[in-house]
């Protein structure tokens, strides 16, 4: 991760250069453009020698070293693009509401995270948190351009406009059964067979049997049981079916494939193959760090096995879903730009480098070379000891095809991945941003019954006999029709103008 160190004559070259701009300059007289035009007043010129130091946030519970490898990436970046970088860590459960706080209040920042699960990438594009990049990408931004699918920056526009660049990774979503290894083969069991929610029974009655310490299907309060709809917002009830040819919304709790699927979950819950807590439990970690558990469900990726096994034991999987592009699936891992960015141009041109220069890359994600981890070949690297205090979430920090291969990939790993995206459907509603500005204080009012029904429904803790007609009358009553009849509205106006 070396780098040329400038000699005594570059820098007297740097202090004549500082001193002519200085005088040529003046003070500051531009005013911030948010347009993604250029900001001459508060952006270094592109050919200046004086850095500037970008502020990032990120998500991922912050780690040790953070500023050791920030002062090794500074002295990279700087050389390439006259900028330094601090990186400020927020931990997952607090990242959202910090990220509200700071961004409300103007705390300085040039880059954040964001995506449809943490800091809502739509939600804040319209509250005007982020500076519109449109433009930025391409003077700045050209190597992200080339490098991502299409469908990346198509689908994560906000009403037309670009606000965030997303990670270059899966691009579809496809829903997986994940099984611990261990358990299948110490009884002979296989997975062959198995597909949706009710051909998972046999398996889980035979666990309980055969291990009753183990929990036979390990969920938290964040399950859901796969059904082919796609949602117009994520874990509320308003979807239309992924073979949908006329694109009416409905109500998912209506439908026959979510009432079987929630009386198969009560059925599993009462059988005690779900923990007992699976409504109010926050996390599977410990659960998965023991080891203790035979089955669950997940959202997979190319070799995604190969990763989930580093717990110390080995995890396979079977589909249990067709790869779909969903809107939350192209917005997974994003940064955005600050509206409040001092130097937008100067971040467009650290988050290009981020995503197309593979020593930038490796050295955000993995550390510093011979303290963090040591290169086995030009591609392949292994953890060193001292990786434990630089562990950083490779998906959330720009184009991970450019990340190092473990010893367990195969070398053809991001060829791979490349067919998986190209092989993804696209769903019916991608690129299709419902703007909840008409209906918000109804929007508001049926979280509240989400909170109240959703999670003991999902997870089989209540009777859907019982509880399924007593949500539905209470999504109702709290303005449902109203905010479908505005989502359909919007909808049929987007398909107008897009299909």
């Amino acid at each position: 991760m070396g780098k040329t160190k400038k000699g005594w004559l570059s820098m007297l070259v740097l202090i004549m250069s500082v001193a002519l701009i200085v005088s040529a300059c003046g003070k500051d007289s531009g005013e911030k453009n948010n347009s993604g035009s250029k900001n001459e007043g508060k952006n270094e010129s592109a050919n200046s020698e004086k850095p500037v130091e970008l502020i990032w946030y990120t998500i991922g519970t912050p780690q040790k070293d953070v500023d050791r490898v920030m002062e090794e990436v500074s002295k990279y970046t700087k050389e390439k693009i006259g900028v330094t970088v601090k990186m400020n860590m927020i931990d997952w459960g607090d990242y959202t509401q910090k990220m509200q706080v700071m961004t409300a209040s103007g705390e300085p920042m040039d880059i954040m995270f964001t995506s449809s699960w943490a800091f809502n990438y739509v939600q804040n594009a319209r509250k005007g948190a982020f500076y519109d990049i449109t433009e930025l990408l391409q003077e700045h931004g050209k190597g992200i351009v080339d490098t991502l699918d299409p469908a990346f920056l198509e689908g994560s526009k906000v009403d037309g406009k670009n606000y965030g660049v997303p990670a270059n990774k899966e691009l579809p979503a496809q829903e997986v059964w994940r099984f611990n290894k261990d358990l299948l083969d110490k009884h002979n069991l296989s997975f062959d067979g198995v597909y949706t929610l009710e051909s998972l029974e046999p398996l889980l009655k035979q666990i309980k049997e055969l291990e009753p310490e183990i929990i036979p299907f390990a969920a938290d309060k964040s399950f859901g049981p796969y059904i082919p709809y796609d949602y117009v917002i994520e874990a509320m009830p308003f979807a239309v079916p992924l073979n949908t040819t006329d694109y009416k919304i409905v109500n998912v709790l209506e439908t026959e494939e979510m009432k079987q699927a929630l009386t198969t979950m009560h059925k599993y819950y009462k059988a005690g193959y779900l923990p007992t807590e699976a409504a109010t439990l926050d996390s599977l970690t410990d659960i998965q760090t023991t080891g203790k558990w035979f089955a669950d469900k997940a959202t997979t990726q190319p070799f995604a096995d190969n990763l989930w096994s580093q717990k110390g034991y080995p995890v396979v999987s079977t589909p249990q879903s067709e790869p779909y592009v969903f809107n939350w699936s192209v917005m997974g891992s994003m940064q955005a730009i600050s509206a409040n960015s001092e130097y937008p141009e100067k971040a467009m041109e650290f988050l290009n480098l981020l995503n197309t220069d593979p020593v930038l890359r490796n050295m955000v994600d993995s550390g510093i070379e011979g303290v963090h981890y040591k290169k086995v070949s030009d591609n392949v690297m292994e953890n060193l000891p001292e990786n434990k205090n630089y562990d950083m979430p490779t998906f959330s920090l720009g184009n991970i095809m450019l990340t190092y291969l473990n010893p367990s990939d195969p070398e053809n790993k991001w060829e791979v991945f490349k067919e998986f995206n190209d092989a993804g459907k696209s769903a019916p509603l991608l690129g299709f941003n419902f703007d909840a500005t008409p209906v918000a204080t109804e929007l508001a009012t049926l979280s509240n019954v989400k909170e109240e029904f959703w999670t003991a429904l999902m997870t089989g803790t209540v009777d859907p006999e019982e509880y399924l007609p007593k949500a539905i009358e209470k999504f109702k009553a709290a303005g449902f029709d109203k905010v479908m009849a505005e989502m359909q509205k919007q909808l049929d106006e987007w398909l107008a103008n897009n299909k």
